[in-house]
């Protein structure tokens, strides 16, 4: 357990997410759950990660159905599913710098 959020990663949460989306996906957030690639990945990406728990904390049971549902609408608008995303917007505008080795 990480700042109040369970995380998955390896395995069949590999294999899963290496399924998602045309270039697959390295993590992703389920409520106070994160899947990850790899242990490294998840280091990587965990500020952004608990942004979208911050959202789901926000919006509860609702986050999920309201983000498929802007990616839904952005896809059939032409644009970008994931980048256009307002949450994904403002997971990326608030997460934490990450510093570079």
């Amino acid at each position: 357990m990480r700042q109040g959020c369970l995380e998955f990663f390896g395995g069949f949460v590999s294999w899963l997410l290496e399924r998602l989306g045309s270039q697959g996906v390295v993590a992703m957030t389920l409520g106070h759950a994160i899947l990850g690639q790899d242990r490294e990945t998840l280091e990587i990406v965990r500020s952004h990660e608990q942004i979208h728990v911050a959202q789901y904390e926000k919006w509860g049971v609702l986050f999920i159905p309201v983000y498929l549902g802007c990616s839904a609408y952005l896809w059939l608008a032409g644009k970008d599913c994931y980048r256009d995303n307002p949450f994904e917007q403002q997971a990326y505008r608030e997460e934490a710098p990450r510093v570079k080795n």
